[in-house]
């Protein structure tokens, strides 16, 4: 029997995915740099899509946009924006997807969030939009590249490009803009490097 200061801890209403899923979506996992010539359907963009969509946003404000680049010529108009060494790499990758966030995201929220009217707080507030914007949007952009894994493709994401060259090419109307860019396709593992180091639970957490 309980004493009135103990609780049942209820079971786990979840259980862990299997070893394997977690091998496939993070401790087996890489950043690829180079890629098997092997094209990525559309429609396996549009089902890694679907699942990123189902992130968490501030008020379900989904301010994450995608451009896909899939085409050789798609490629060519991003390669001035491209640090020197992210340019063989994308080029050679079968797709390469510009994560970007909408700057009026919040025209959308009485559809997406009609519980409340949380556009006013955001309309005519920039700072807030885009400080928003832009945690929200990379926050949907990680879980594309988990959902991506999931389905089997390999990422590589990457810094290392002049967003106003970005923004000016393929987002020229202001409306969106670049946050980061992420090679997909089918990773080549012979341009693997050993895995770098990280840091320990110990350096990186407290506990309160």
């Amino acid at each position: 029997m309980n004493t009135p200061f103990e609780t049942e801890v209820p079971a786990p209403a979840k259980t862990p995915v299997s070893e394997a899923a977690l091998d496939q979506l993070f401790r087996h996992a890489r950043t690829h740099s180079k890629w098997l010539p092997v094209p990525v359907p559309l429609e396996l963009l549009r089902q890694a899509y679907v699942l990123a969509a189902l992130a968490p946003t501030s008020a379900n404000s989904s301010p994450a946009r995608f451009v896909f680049l899939t085409t050789p010529s798609a490629k060519e108009r991003l390669r001035p924006a491209l640090a020197p060494g992210n340019v063989e790499k994308t080029m050679a990758a079968p797709v390469t997807v510009i994560f970007a966030w909408d700057t009026a995201f919040y025209e959308n929220l009485p559809r997406l969030f009609p519980q409340h009217d949380m556009r006013s707080l955001f309309a005519g507030n920039q700072s807030l939009s885009e400080e928003t914007a832009f945690r929200n949007s990379s926050l949907q952009a990680a879980y594309f590249i988990l959902a991506a894994r999931a389905l089997g493709l390999d990422c590589g994401p990457m810094s290392g490009f002049d967003a106003e060259k970005v923004n000016a090419e393929f987002l020229p109307d202001g409306k969106w803009k670049a946050n980061f860019l992420c090679n997909l396709g089918y990773g080549d593992p012979s341009g693997l490097h050993p895995r770098n180091p990280r840091l320990g639970f110990e350096e990186a957490a407290l506990v309160l």
